[in-house]
Formats: structure tokens, C-alpha cells, sequence
């Protein structure tokens, strides 16, 4: 991979890391003045629990051979997922079936990359 892609993905993550912050916070605020606020709860958990989390991937990228591609995953899973959760809420619509279902595995599979590269050899400049 070009030096000019690892960038862009470095970018991309803190970028797609931001924005899942931000919506976090705005789902937690918008929570709390709903009659029923569960699905923006799961939805603001799931963001910002995952948000530092792709920061952290971001910072140790260097010395974790899959960083990126369990940043990427993680990032899609927690997108998706809350993709659907607002979906259902304000439309009554998913975005496809089984689709925050999806999202919750690919979170899943995304850790299980990190876990895994962490047993890897440190990638070598």
C-alpha cells in the first residue's frame, strides 16, 4: 500500500471517528427528551463507544498490522447499526433486514481483528 493510501485511511478513520462522536452525543441529547428512548440509546452507546476506540486504532496503527481494516469494520458495524436504529425510529423502515443485526457482527468481527493482530508480527517499515 502507497504511503498517499495509508494516509487517506488514517484520515478516514479519525474523519468516520469524529462523526460517530458527534452523532453519539446528539443521540444521548435526543434521547432524553423522548417518550421512548431506547433505540437512540443503543445507537448513541454503540457510537460512542466505538468513537475513541477508532482513535485508538488510528494512534497504534504503526505497530498493529490490521488496524485499519478493524477501524474500517468497526466503523461500517457502528454506522450501520445506527443507520437502522434511527431508521426504524423515525420511518418505521429498516434499512435492510437483519441490518442492525449486521452492524452488531461486523463490530464484533472488527474486535476480533484487533485481537487477532495483536498476536501478528509488527509490520515492518
Amino acid at each position: 500500500m502507497t504511503m498517499r493510501a495509508c494516509d487517506t485511511i488514517a484520515r478516514l478513520t479519525l474523519f468516520l471517528a469524529g462523526l460517530l462522536g458527534a452523532t453519539g452525543i446528539g443521540l444521548a441529547a435526543a434521547a432524553n427528551h423522548l417518550d421512548d428512548p431506547r433505540g437512540f440509546s443503543a445507537a448513541a452507546t454503540v457510537c460512542l463507544a466505538n468513537a475513541p476506540a477508532l482513535i485508538g486504532l488510528y494512534a497504534v496503527r504503526p505497530s498493529l498490522r490490521l488496524a485499519p481494516l478493524a477501524a474500517l469494520v468497526i466503523a461500517c458495524g457502528a454506522l450501520l447499526f445506527t443507520a437502522d436504529m434511527l431508521l426504524r425510529h423515525f420511518y418505521g423502515m429498516r434499512v435492510f433486514a437483519m441490518a442492525a443485526p449486521t452492524g452488531g457482527m461486523l463490530q464484533i468481527v472488527g474486535w476480533l481483528i484487533v485481537a487477532v493482530s495483536a498476536l501478528l508480527p509488527k509490520p515492518t517499515a
